[in-house]
């Protein structure tokens, strides 16, 4: 049995809008009966009608209304939440114990048949939820209490993969008929999902009959605001409490005490072409690196709500820090070398990026031309090498808050994400051994000692990591501001 499965969990762990179009999108912060209710604001609707194995999920975990048998701790270690215990049986199979006396929202029992159903229904799923991307996975009832999983192969981030709120065990019912899996009655959190109106709104309400600490709240009310002007005068006006992503350009405009910056698994990353081209050369790829002036792109496009990168992994996975040195390859001589800058505009800030990045290979020597489009119309390009170099904010830990697969996908020879078209062995060996050993302290310097070989290649540039500014009323209390983004709305959350 893992040492952590014993620790204990923590419950519950377009232009001006007008005041009263926005008071319009918001029910009162309090019910007739005095207890209150919190409103949030969030940036997305709804894609896949709340879907648990769509993106939609983490808004079902945001909301504390679904929950996995695991979750992770800062290190991305594994914790007990639905599963009080686990234990590898050998290289293929995990056990977990299941949490007695924890019943769905619908009054059903929570028992390894629900788990099965939720868990198959996961792997038959199309498309299948991406943290079982080229994972094989089959899930048995042992008695009533108990299921097993087993892989096809041996993987010691089992227990992580069951993490992911796309892997949320729902109730059986919740799985009925032909259509989209059900999320409304069927969680097992501290909050009811009662009501969805399509793209628009959600309510929840406290579950009175939550297996943990009850809420602190009577219920919240969501709102779907996609305008980021919308939001932050959401929060300077007092129509909303909580506040997701308020945009940098809104920030200066909201009491500073009302915002929060929360460090984010994502990194601002420039990709250049290791296999063709001007930036084939390790020279000419030391020169792209010592163009780039990181401060100024922080406090420039950013204004100063970024973190200037050290590494490929930033201050959202604290332990990262502590990397070790690198040697760093000198500089070739630019002047006159011909390069294709490319980037994307569904990220307002990275056409921005680029621009002044231009000027400052520039200044190095090299001639620029920019390559700016929609993704889905540079995506295929970028992948296939047809650029010297490619801006891309990329996420650097995916749902089981490893950053194993994002290092393989990108800068593995067989790579499926390789803008880079970088080949390097002794790379793959070390993501290689990375991958196969276990979660804790070996496994994150096996990472560390990737990524250090990744860098000394020059095979991409990371410039800075990027900050989500989350928006809290002064009369809200215990808002999570969860880097991966799978917490907001928990028990602890209070209206003072």
């Amino acid at each position: 049995m893992s040492t952590n499965s014993i620790r204990a969990l923590k419950a519950g762990a377009v232009g001006a809008v007008g005041v009263l179009a926005l008071t319009s999108c918001f029910s009162s912060s309090t019910n007739e009966g005095g207890d209150d209710r919190a409103r949030v604001a969030m940036l997305q609707p709804p894609r896949s009608a709340l879907s648990q194995f769509s993106d939609d999920a983490f808004k079902l975990s945001r909301w504390s209304t679904a929950e996995t048998l695991v979750q992770l701790d800062d290190l991305g270690e594994a914790l007990p939440a639905l599963a009080t215990e686990w234990n590898r049986v050998d290289d293929l199979t995990w056990s977990f114990d299941l949490r007695p006396d924890v019943r769905f929202h619908d009054g059903t029992p929570l028992n390894a048949d629900a788990v099965v159903t939720a868990l198959t229904a996961a792997t038959q799923a199309a498309p299948k939820p991406r943290i079982l991307d080229g994972v094989e996975m089959t899930v048995s009832a042992v008695d009533e209490d108990t299921v097993t999983v087993a892989t096809e192969l041996s993987d010691p981030l089992v227990p992580q993969r069951l993490s992911s709120p796309q892997l949320s065990i729902l109730a059986p019912a919740a799985y009925e008929g032909d259509g989209p899996v059900d999320p409304i009655g069927h969680g097992t959190g501290p909050f009811v999902l009662t009501d969805v109106q399509g793209t628009s709104s959600a309510s929840l309400d406290r579950n009175d009959d939550y297996w943990g600490d009850p809420a602190q709240l009577a219920g919240f009310d969501v709102d779907f605001v996609p305008d980021g002007t919308a939001r932050a005068a959401a929060l300077r006006n007092g129509t909303a409490d909580v506040v997701e992503a308020v945009p940098v350009s809104q920030a200066a405009q909201v009491e500073e005490d009302l915002i929060h910056e929360v460090p984010m698994p994502r990194t601002n990353t420039l990709y250049l072409n290791t296999a063709n081209g001007v930036f084939a050369d390790p020279a000419m790829r030391a020169a792209a690196r010592e163009s780039v002036d990181k401060d100024r792109l922080v406090e420039q496009v950013y204004e100063g709500r970024a973190d200037a990168a050290n590494g490929l992994l930033g201050p959202a996975l604290p332990w990262a820090a502590d990397r070790p040195d690198r040697t760093e390859t000198p500089a070739g001589d630019a002047a006159g070398k011909r390069i294709t800058l490319a980037t994307f505009t569904d990220r307002a800030e990275l056409p921005e990026v680029a621009v002044l990045l231009q000027q400052e290979l520039e200044a190095k020597g090299f001639i620029v031309e920019q390559v700016v489009r929609e993704y889905q119309f540079i995506e295929t390009d970028a992948v296939e090498g047809r650029f010297d170099a490619f801006i891309l904010s990329r996420a650097t830990v995916l749902d089981s808050g490893d950053p194993v697969a994002y290092m393989y996908s990108d800068f593995a020879c067989e790579g499926s994400f390789n803008i880079s078209q970088f080949c390097d062995p002794a790379v793959d060996d070390a993501l290689a051994t990375a991958s196969a050993t276990d979660p804790g302290a070996e496994r994150r310097a096996a990472i560390l000692e990737a990524e250090r070989l990744i860098l000394e290649a020059d095979a991409a540039v990371p410039m800075l990591h990027e900050r989500v500014i989350q928006g809290e009323s002064n009369s809200v209390a215990d808002v999570a501001r969860d880097p991966r983004e799978r917490a907001l709305i928990t028990a602890d959350t209070s209206i003072e």
